[in-house]
């Protein structure tokens, strides 16, 4: 078990101290959390206050991350989602959750285990009983799940994999800039245990959608996600829309797995924002100015 950084009990210390609704974002493979800078900026404006953890031992830039990528390997689904839910346990008040990819699925398992107040789900990783495997989904995890022996690696993405996996809704000379900008190395771990999800009754690879207790939640993905593609978040929705609590799904135009990190970003942020503010409205003065006040 991974101990909270600290870091990140300084932006949990600055949460607890606003007093303004928290939002926690949960990056995914293949990215940092600083890829939610500007999410992040976008609801304190707004009045909400910004948590990003990483992931355990995540590096905190990209260039520290290329140059030491071996700090990845091993993370599996279930250490993540503990690491998170610890940061959850720590902040006063019960979270909006923001999860993109494999952080949508860990948002998820967070709802699930009641820590969230609101959920949104950004072209979430598939969990246990998610059953759609599309050919672009196989092709995006490619690069990991055609050798046995990444499963304990950190796996990089090369410019072109980046393109087909992230990118494919953009330019490619935007597609290069998210690559340079934001592409660090992943853990192999987790890509395995989502691709047997369904075939380990003990993977760490669930989400109890059942929990009357893990409130309302949206799921988005891009129309044109090679990673994520609609059918996959369709049939997570499908599982989640069986909760008693408010269960919602956005399909976005021309938008593929690069959606939180490119031009369209706020398009992205927005929809979110919408959402997250009919459940848990924020305070009308923006969270920053708060925390100073308190201080």
């Amino acid at each position: 078990m991974s101990a909270v950084t600290e870091h990140e009990d300084q932006q949990i210390a600055r949460a607890n101290e606003s007093g303004s609704p928290p939002v926690v974002f949960m990056h995914g493979l293949w990215l940092l959390p600083s890829s939610w800078d500007r999410w992040a900026q976008r609801f304190e404006e707004a009045g909400y206050v910004a948590v990003s953890p990483g992931w355990p031992d995540d590096p905190d830039t990209v260039q520290e991350a290329k140059a030491h990528p071996e700090v990845f390997a091993g993370k599996s689904v279930g250490q993540i989602a503990d690491h998170f839910c610890d940061v959850i346990q720590k902040l006063t008040t019960k979270p909006v959750v923001i999860g993109h990819s494999f952080g949508g699925l860990l948002a998820q398992i967070s709802a699930g285990r009641g820590l969230s107040a609101a959920t949104v789900a950004i072209s979430p990783a598939p969990f246990r009983g998610v059953l759609p495997l599309p050919i672009s989904a196989l092709r995006s995890g490619g690069p990991v799940l055609s050798n046995p022996r990444n499963r304990h690696r950190a796996v990089p993405l090369t410019a072109d994999q980046f393109r087909y996996a992230f990118g494919n809704a953009v330019s490619e000379q935007e597609s290069q800039q998210l690559y340079e900008q934001f592409s660090v190395p992943g853990p192999g771990t987790p890509l395995f245990q989502a691709a047997a999800a369904n075939l380990n009754p003990w993977t760490e690879a669930k989400v109890d959608t059942k929990n009357p207790d893990r409130g309302p939640m949206l799921i988005i993905v891009g129309k044109n996600d090679h990673t994520v593609p609609p059918a996959i978040a369709k049939a997570s929705f499908k599982k989640q829309e069986k909760n008693a609590g408010v269960t919602e799904y956005t399909e976005m135009e021309g938008r593929g797995h690069s959606l939180t990190i490119d031009n369209g970003w706020r398009d992205v942020a927005d929809s979110a924002f919408e959402f997250v503010r009919r459940f848990v409205p924020a305070h009308s003065q923006p969270a920053r100015d708060k925390a100073a006040t308190v201080r």
